[in-house]
Order: structure tokens, then C-alpha cells, then sequence
């Protein structure tokens, strides 16, 4: 699906416009939402760095994923520190970023060692002397009374 951007300084209201489109039909876009940031607030974020931009421009219905997020943030500081460029465009399309090779994440990347024995991996900590096999649980702490009786009472009614 290709995805469209638009990124407009509204100079006259002191306001920022970002508009997302999708391709719905083919070779129509079709506007999806509309949102309008205030220019002060904008700025603010921008100087707290990259990530702060991106958290200030996404919301509840313009939530771009994280590598569009990071293409918009830059043509907004671009947009916004531009003297003449009130406007622009970014325009993505879901099968080359689908079709290209990604880095593994950083997760996969510190990752090393094979696991543990199967005996580690289970071993949840459980002291041996404090609980052995067979012995009854004499003190539970809780709030809830049950009746050791009570359902052994109902009769089967079929």
C-alpha cells in the first residue's frame, strides 16, 4: 500500500498540518486523517531532539510506524527552518520496505550463548527446605473463606 504525507506551515495561523493518504484504490489516495500542531509546541520538541519530535507528532489518529516517523520529523524541521518552503510531500510504498533486507534488531544483535540446560531453564528457585513432597500447606494468607463442604452437598439433579 503506498502511504502520502503532506507537511504544510500554515503561517498564517502559527500551525503545523500533517495530512496522511493511503492508496485505497488504485491510483487514488484517499485522505486519512488531518492533524493541526501548534508551531510553539512543534518547535519545543525540536529542540529536545529527534525522538521528543517524534512523540510530539504522533497521536491518537496520525501514528506513523517508526521509519516513516523518523523521514517525517526530519521534513518538518526542514519545513519548519525554511524561509520560502511552506509545504512538501513524502510518499512511501509498504512493498519496498517489505522487499528490502532489515538489520536485526538490537535485541538479536546481543545475543550470544547457547541456552541453558533443560534443568536450569525449569529450576525456578524453589528452596528445599521450606516446601517437601508430601507435606500439606498449613497457612495460606487470604482473604477468601471456602467451605470444605459445600458443594459435596448438591445432588445431581439428571
Amino acid at each position: 500500500m503506498k502511504q502520502k504525507y503532506e507537511i504544510l506551515r500554515d503561517d498564517e495561523n502559527k500551525r503545523l498540518i500533517i495530512r496522511e493518504f493511503a492508496e485505497l484504490d488504485k491510483d487514488t489516495m484517499s485522505l486519512l486523517c488531518e492533524e493541526s500542531y501548534d508551531r510553539k509546541a512543534v518547535k519545543s520538541a525540536m529542540g529536545m531532539g529527534r525522538d521528543a519530535l517524534i512523540a510530539a507528532l504522533r497521536t491518537k489518529n496520525l501514528y506513523p510506524p517508526g521509519m516513516y516517523a523518523g523521514k517525517i520529523a526530519e521534513k518538518v524541521i526542514e519545513i519548519l527552518g525554511a524561509k520560502g518552503k511552506v509545504a512538501d510531500e513524502l510518499v512511501f510504498d509498504d512493498i519496498e520496505f517489505l522487499s528490502r533486507e532489515h538489520e536485526p534488531a538490537e535485541a538479536a544483535k546481543s545475543y550470544e550463548g547457547e541456552p541453558g540446560e533443560i534443568d536450569e531453564l525449569l529450576d525456578v528457585g524453589l528452596d528445599d527446605d521450606k516446601f517437601e513432597e508430601g507435606d500439606e500447606i498449613k497457612k495460606i494468607d487470604t482473604t477468601l473463606k471456602i467451605e470444605d463442604d459445600e458443594f459435596s452437598d448438591i445432588e445431581d439433579e439428571s
